[in-house]
């Protein structure tokens, strides 16, 4: 298989593309691939081709297992669920995920998955290395090429550690009859030789590929390929997980290179940073940042200016190049990536058509047909809705002591849940009484489906129904637009719908530097920490930072405010907003879990229960003619008429609740994931991780 760790020695070497089934050596011919700069970016190339796709590895994939996302029936199968149940060792024979998912075909780079791309790629990086000798050409054309094969050496390998720990770090093509004997490393070792690497490949790339005479050779095609900032930024986020509280006290455990968790408790140490690379993740993150701020790279924040948030309808005054939604999807562009100027790493373009096979519908009401395919559904939890903090920059909840409380100065109300809310909330989330098929659409719906033009999401509601609909109250369109429903059909060919998550985006590079501020700060009890500008990054402090995500989606209609100032008086609770503006601004991206697990709080309360909203409606309109005589009150009245000429965030509720769902019975082993046992009998050195 792709995966095996005998891929690092090649003696058992099968490729990730389908021309490739055979020993590498057989393959490539150093005196072809590695002799002009030409021939060798075209072997580079393929790496580019093996990024996973996370959301179209498979016809109905899995990448959201925090507690942000749940699964209908249909999907408990599928990875987020068994991870709810705390069967990991379900990774290595589900194939709906992006970890190890099925097809590993280099014509449809969608298919790729991690595992069984990482170690061809990383040997392939090797390859190049060690043959850079070989090039005839330039220093400039040789910089090039070396700094996308260390870039990648590196970014394969951390990839591969924030789900698995430290492992060996391969640097070496090993010849064919050769098993590697190397030890695994503790995840900071391993971030070590990463940082070695991305600092090299910093050294070596330059910023703007079009601006360099090997560059030129394929200008216009330069969009997707690594650069300078790139491996900064990922120099600071290799830095900033190495310094994250879970592998600190790895560090602190470990046993012969494999870390030891097993038994020790994980509350009260979600704060404890390390402090050395807290700094140098700072460093790093704060001159990326400052280079943006000064306008010396492309990169900026998308915008938020919208004439119809709910419907993602930009402003005319907006860059329509550069809007928020755009970052995940886009609409008759000729099935143009995503990205916009707000993303930075990305694999390469889907195929045409690719996310309407089932990803475009994997998001929304299945009743009545009302979305078409089969009746999976990824939806939001209550826990990820509760998140979505207030337009006055209040939480609405405070934990403590493992407990939900409710936030005296928030403001929310009740009877009221979805008024004054963070702007991102009304762009990313379809709640009670939502317009979900628009008014261009309902001639596409029959008498059944035209029921379901507004979202009855209350309790008892004809959208709660756990088979075919939301068991929480909610659904969510960040990643694919409402729109792509029978009715409205954006998931039709004409639509020319393309989806991608970026791996990074410049938000994330934000939230990374005033989190590795946030924990020097805690570590030093120093709130000057957040609130200084260092000289590595004068123009942003840490509070800055998380205010400048606050400004870009404030406006006229949907005002958010700063980090109030009583969570600048204490580290730990600036800490919590650091983690909750993570939380929202990156929702549904993939990211929740390795965050609950780096920050030690995978197995505490209340991130271990997924719950769901419970509430009456009360807002529903005239009664019916002809049907005086119902005894069902909520029959005699039009379900949604008030909808019809009021905005849903202002509709009141009654007995509003928490109800819950699921609660995870996880344990210590399951801040890992365990490795494939084949792969752990090869030597004795190659341990698998503790508990599995």
């Amino acid at each position: 298989m792709c995966g095996s760790l005998l891929l690092m020695a090649g003696s058992t070497f099968t490729s990730c593309t389908d021309w490739l089934d055979k020993d590498p050596e057989s393959i490539v011919a150093e005196d072809e691939a590695f002799k002009n700069y030409r021939n060798f970016q075209g072997y580079i190339e393929e790496i580019y081709d093996c990024i996973p796709d996370v959301q179209k590895v498979n016809y109905c994939t899995s990448w959201n297992w925090g507690d942000d996302a749940v699964h209908n029936p249909e999907g408990y199968p599928h990875m987020d669920h068994q991870v709810d149940l705390g069967n990991y060792r379900n990774i290595w024979s589900n194939s709906q995920q992006w970890l190890n998912g099925s097809g590993s075909d280099g014509k449809w780079a969608a298919k790729h998955s991690l595992w069984k791309a990482s170690w061809y790629c990383i040997r392939k990086c090797n390859m190049g290395i060690e043959n850079i000798k070989s090039l005839v050409g330039t220093d400039e054309e040789r910089d090039l090429l070396l700094g996308q094969l260390y870039f990648f050496r590196a970014w394969w390998h951390f990839e591969l550690m924030t789900f698995f720990g430290g492992l060996p770090y391969i640097d070496k093509a090993y010849p064919a009859n050769e098993i590697p004997q190397l030890p695994r490393l503790s995840f900071q070792e391993c971030a070590d030789r990463c940082a070695e690497d991305f600092q090299l490949a910093y050294n070596f790339l330059p910023q703007e590929w079009d601006a360099t005479l090997a560059g030129m050779q394929t200008s216009g095609s330069n969009q997707l390929r690594v650069n300078k900032f790139m491996a900064l930024c990922y120099l600071g986020k290799c830095y900033l997980w190495a310094s994250s509280p879970l592998m600190k006290e790895f560090e602190k455990t470990k046993d012969g290179g494999v870390a030891q968790l097993l038994g020790a408790s994980s509350n009260g140490k979600t704060y404890d940073y390390d402090v050395k690379y807290a700094k140098l993740a700072a460093e790093a993150l704060g001159k990326a940042l400052d280079m943006v701020v000064k306008g010396t790279v492309p990169y900026k924040l998308a915008e938020y200016k919208y004439a119809n948030i709910y419907d993602h309808v930009a402003d005319d005054k907006a860059d329509q190049d550069n809007i928020y939604s755009n970052i995940f999807y886009t609409t008759k562009k000729g099935w143009g990536m995503p990205g916009v100027k707000e993303a930075i790493f990305r694999g390469v373009c889907p195929p045409a058509n690719s996310a309407n096979w089932n990803c475009a519908k994997l998001f929304g009401p299945k009743v009545s047909g009302l979305v078409e395919h089969d009746v999976i559904i990824h939806h939001p939890t209550a826990n990820l809705i509760d998140q979505y903090g207030m337009a006055n920059g209040q939480p609405i909840y405070l934990v403590k002591n493992g407990v939900l409380v409710l936030n005296p100065n928030s403001g929310w109300d009740p009877e009221h849940p979805y008024q004054n809310r963070d702007p991102r909330f009304y762009h990313d989330i379809v709640f009670d009484g939502f317009h979900y098929v628009t008014e261009t659409g309902i001639s596409n719906l029959n008498d059944e489906q035209k029921k379901l033009e507004y979202c009855d999401l209350y309790t008892g509601g004809a959208m709660r129904s756990v088979d075919n609909a939301s068991s929480t109250g909610y659904f969510i369109q960040k990643l694919i637009p409402h729109q792509c429903n029978i009715g409205d059909k954006w998931y039709d060919w004409d639509w020319a719908l393309q989806t991608y998550i970026p791996y990074m985006r410049l938000a994330d590079v934000y939230l990374m530097y005033a989190e590795a501020r946030a924990a020097i700060a805690c570590a030093t009890d120093n709130t000057n920490e957040f609130k200084d500008r260092p000289s590595y990054c004068p123009t942003l402090s840490a509070v800055d930072a998380i205010n400048a995500l606050r400004d870009r989606v404030n406006s006229m209609d949907y005002p958010m405010e700063h980090v109030p100032a009583q969570f600048l008086t204490n580290t730990k609770s600036f800490m919590d907003e650091v983690r909750r503006e993570r939380t929202v601004e990156l929702s549904f991206e993939g990211f929740r879990w390795n965050d609950l697990q780096r920050w030690l709080l995978l197995t505490e309360p209340p991130y271990t229960v997924k719950y769901s909203h419970e509430f009456e409606r009360l807002e529903w309109g005239e009664y019916k003619p002809g049907l005086e005589n119902e005894k069902d009150e909520k029959k005699r009245r039009y379900t949604w008429d008030w909808f019809k000429t009021h905005d849903p965030k202002d509709a009141k509720v009654a007995n509003f609740h928490r109800k819950e769902l699921i609660t995870r019975r996880l344990e210590s082993k399951h801040y890992w994931f365990p490795l494939p046992d084949k792969d752990t009998y090869i030597y004795a050195d190659f341990k698998q991780n503790p508990g599995w």
